[in-house]
């Protein structure tokens, strides 16, 4: 059958289809971003489908949808405790952040639990990836390995084979014949993953597609993409630090919240359980000004980190408000209430605040510790090292309830601190558990009580 094949522009955010050119996307409203594709009208030859049954719902049998465990307690915390038969996981990330040696390390663990792993590869050979395994002490006795880029030989070998997981790597690299466009385009892409997940849905198989990041931060191909699968992994994390960030955008089995921490190093990424002892530097055990510890929580786990900041007249006539690892309007917002509620004058000074370790947060309850440092490093006075702040500022100055106070309570007892300030509204029915609880109701209150 011949294919009727015409030009159209497609929005590389949303997916819209329009047929000229336009500066904005009339769906989404983004500005440049149409891309012009070949796409196919002609109709598909498919066979005539029975109807299909509907079931009760008390009916549905769960027999065949016990999850899988890796034993990696930071992959599986984030996706919700284990792998899902039938879900479709999407793990993005920036190039060479480290999503290919993750997921050639999930394989393994996988493998050892008894699964059958298919492993596509389309950016690499199977020698390269034999090259890597070794590397990473990869035995991979379960692992099958496949170099195919064309969707219909892909769709197959799944469909003859018995495996239990599937991993995709990438989805930018699969092509379909029904377009003529090259891989990675809008049409490629979608179709590619929408023929892939309803061959794996059907056969129960837990499938994996990684997928590459534009440089806006946001995954390449439609956002429709995001839509089609399960749960939406983000592997961040800066080639010049050691550490790597696994979050959860979007999971329909669990939380997206959630937070996983890896190590890199020679033998690959490792799994940190205390994260904590990472992100707190050894320089915590003195008194510096400018540098205060604050307990925050990502999803259930609170994570202790040190906030410093730095405050100087300002050389030229505006000042600077310089953030790193918190968000630059949240900032502007906290030096507004520090010079408005606690009468501290801020105009005629540079700000820079910053999150030691390259962790970004947007918990409200780092307010606190973050105005506390602001506040030091303009007095030049030094916060005890041996103190925790936790809190979020409104902005009449009173400092909110935050949530999982016990957990950043037995956190910071447990790391060796002696004492915490946070909302007098959590203090009641908490444990002190060796650290001193100072629960405060207003801004003004804590700075009394560190200044």
């Amino acid at each position: 059958m011949d294919k009727k094949i015409k030009t159209a522009f497609v929005c590389t955010q949303c997916g819209a289809i329009h047929p000229r050119w336009q500066g904005q996307c009339k769906e989404c409203g983004e500005w440049n971003t149409l891309t012009e594709e070949r796409l196919v009208t002609g109709k598909r030859n498919k066979a005539k489908k029975a109807a299909g049954n509907s079931v009760r719902l008390p009916e549905i049998s769960l027999d065949r949808f016990e999850g899988y465990v890796s034993g990696n307690g930071e992959f599986d915390r984030v996706l919700g405790g284990s792998l899902l038969p039938g879900s479709t996981i999407l793990l993005a990330g920036e190039p060479g952040i480290g999503k290919s040696t993750l997921i050639l390390q999930m394989a393994e663990l996988y493998s050892r639990c008894g699964l059958q792993v298919l492993y596509v590869t389309g950016e690499e050979s199977p020698a390269q990836l034999k090259k890597r395994s070794q590397r990473l002490n990869v035995q991979g006795d379960n692992v099958s390995v496949a170099n195919i880029v064309d969707l219909e030989e892909i769709s197959s070998l799944i469909e003859a084979g018995e495996n239990q997981v599937v991993i995709i790597d990438s989805i930018q690299t699969v092509s379909c014949s029904y377009f003529d466009s090259p891989p990675g385009t809008i049409g490629q892409i979608r179709e590619a993953a929408g023929r892939l997940i309803e061959v794996c849905k059907k056969r129960d198989i837990a499938l994996f597609l990684i997928g590459h990041v534009t440089k806006e931060g946001l995954v390449a191909g439609p956002k429709v993409l995001e839509h089609m699968v399960d749960c939406v992994l983000q592997f961040e994390g800066d080639s010049q630090r050691l550490f790597r960030l696994l979050r959860s955008s979007k999971n329909r089995f669990g939380a997206t919240f959630e937070l996983g921490v890896f190590e890199m190093t020679r033998e690959g990424l490792r799994g940190v359980e205390n994260p904590s002892t990472l992100f707190l530097s050894d320089s915590t055990s003195v008194n510096r000004s400018g540098a205060v510890v604050a307990a925050s929580c990502e999803g259930n786990r609170p994570i202790l980190v040190e906030i410093q900041a730095l405050v100087s007249p300002a050389s030229y006539g505006t000042p600077q408000r310089v953030a790193g690892g918190i968000d630059n309007k949240r900032l502007a917002l906290l030096l507004a209430i520090l010079e408005k509620r606690a009468g501290i004058p801020m105009g005629g000074n540079d700000v820079f605040v910053s999150v030691a370790g390259g962790l970004r947060l947007n918990e409200p309850a780092i307010d606190l510790a973050i105005m506390a440092a602001i506040v030091s490093s303009l007095r030049d006075i030094p916060v005890n090292h041996k103190t925790v702040l936790a809190g979020e500022v409104g902005l009449s100055g009173e400092v909110r309830a935050i949530g999982m106070a016990d957990r950043r309570v037995s956190e910071s007892s447990k790391l060796g601190f002696e004492r915490i300030i946070f909302p007098l509204a959590n203090k009641k029915g908490i444990e002190s558990k060796g650290i001193e609880l100072s629960g405060v109701s207003s801004l003004e209150e804590a700075l009394d009580i560190l200044f």
